[in-house]
């Protein structure tokens, strides 16, 4: 048996070395009209993966709330004359998988298809006519605004998503990262079909885009599918910058009673935003904070030592501008406010000594071993290769990953924490039932 371990760990350990040393090359360049496009060559499965992103997430709702995620919904409900049943018919046809979404800064489409010639084809022209050729109907509008609102009725019967609403509210305030990218049902009533098409015309255009291709191609013929796909659009112009994400400049508190044995915690402040200075080691850090799991400290001291709560957690959620730090946890009501305490103690602790020389080890181990997994498909690097060009990140971003994990140091954490988390300024929402302590 020991032999047989041995043979399975050694076959393991080349199967990582592999995984490391394949890490892709990122090829970019822009189209005629403007759209960037990042590239990764990869022949070992016949299929090619597509993700089109542009800036026109909810942030550009301009206060018409789920304004931006309602058009991306859209596009795939009727294009070129095809209606939804057909466009779906048309993509399974071929063994293709049709995507699209949005959320705060952007919005996307994506396709996998084989990359067969006689299916590829088929399925890119299709896949063209949603992007340039949308027809938005009447009918599926209303279709699509009522399924937003009956979501958004969901949304405010749970504590959770409440709870997450105010937070955003509190922590941005009028800056547009506040809105609801789902929209209200007040919101959504109020919108229009010409809103709609007045979105769409202004923000689904080349130089608003960026364009993932990875797969079974070769730049040449990369290069042809980003051109025909985006050059149809209006070249147009980029969205313009968003304003900057302001400090808050004191703690705010604020309680939401609702019928629950159950109460919801976030906690928080502006965090970071993509290409962040302090990315990396705000990152690790977090990792060793709440970011890690049953092993990180605010589950320790919250789950492991004192039975508080099942699920204790802290992340940064970087975005263009300064997007969240969230500390969070669900616990009992009548022990919220000792879990809060808790929670809280931890986090200044932490900003105060910052972790132990074991802590990072143990984080930098646990943070470069699972990155093959992460960079282990070309469903998963396309989503990394469109965050690289949507943000402008380095395209050596994924090769220089885990060298700048493992050069981050004790000193480097404990300063950028002790700069960039405030906990005498941060928003507390609480979601819950009476019965606190």
């Amino acid at each position: 048996m020991s032999k047989l371990v041995r043979v399975l760990l050694i076959g393991l350990s080349a199967l990582f070395i592999q995984t490391v040393q394949a890490t892709p090359e990122i090829r970019s360049w822009h189209t005629g009209k403007g759209a960037r496009v990042l590239f990764v060559e990869a022949h070992d499965l016949p299929m090619i993966d597509i993700r089109v992103v542009f800036d026109a997430g909810s942030a550009r709702d301009a206060g018409a709330a789920g304004l931006a995620r309602l058009t991306n919904a859209l596009l795939t409900q009727g294009a070129g004359g095809l209606d939804a049943d057909q466009i779906a018919a048309g993509m399974e046809s071929r063994g293709a998988v049709l995507g699209n979404g949005s959320k705060r800064d952007m919005a996307w489409l994506s396709l996998r298809s084989l990359s067969e010639p006689d299916l590829l084809r088929p399925a890119l022209d299709l896949f063209g006519k949603i992007i340039a050729s949308p027809d938005f109907p009447k009918a599926d509008f209303e279709r699509e605004r009522q399924r937003m609102q009956t979501a958004a009725q969901y949304r405010a019967q749970k504590p959770r998503a409440i709870a997450e609403e105010a937070f955003y509210s509190l922590v941005y305030g009028d800056h547009p990262y506040a809105a609801v990218p789902g929209g209200s049902v007040d919101s959504l009533k109020a919108l229009t079909l010409e809103q709609v098409r007045d979105f769409y015309r202004r923000y689904y255009v080349a130089a608003n885009a960026v364009i993932a291709i990875v797969g079974d191609a070769d730049q040449a013929q990369a290069r042809r599918i980003a051109a025909e796909l985006v050059d149809s659009l209006p070249a147009g112009s980029h969205a313009p910058p968003l304003p900057p994400v302001a400090g808050l400049d004191k703690a705010t508190e604020k309680f939401i009673a609702h019928p629950s044995t159950q109460s919801h915690v976030w906690m928080g402040q502006p965090g970071n935003y993509r290409g962040d200075p302090d990315y990396f080691p705000l990152y690790v850090g977090n990792h060793i904070l709440g970011g890690s799991g049953l092993v990180s400290r605010i589950s320790e001291e919250v789950r492991e030592k004192r039975g508080l709560s099942y699920s204790a957690y802290s992340y940064f959620y970087p975005m263009r501008r300064k997007g969240p730090y969230v500390l969070g946890l669900q616990t009992r009501n009548d022990k919220r406010d000792e879990a809060l305490k808790v929670l809280r103690d931890t986090l200044k602790q932490f900003i105060e000594k910052g972790p132990t020389a074991d802590e990072l080890e143990a984080a930098k181990k646990n943070i470069t071993g699972g990155f093959p997994i992460r960079v282990s498909s070309n469903s998963k690097i396309v989503e990394y290769l469109a965050v690289i060009g949507f943000y402008g990140l380095p395209l050596d971003y994924l090769q220089t990953f885990n060298r700048k994990i493992e050069a981050v140091t004790l000193e480097q954490i404990r300063d950028a924490y002790r700069r960039r988390v405030r906990p005498d300024r941060m928003v507390t929402v609480i979601v819950g039932g009476e019965g606190g302590e």
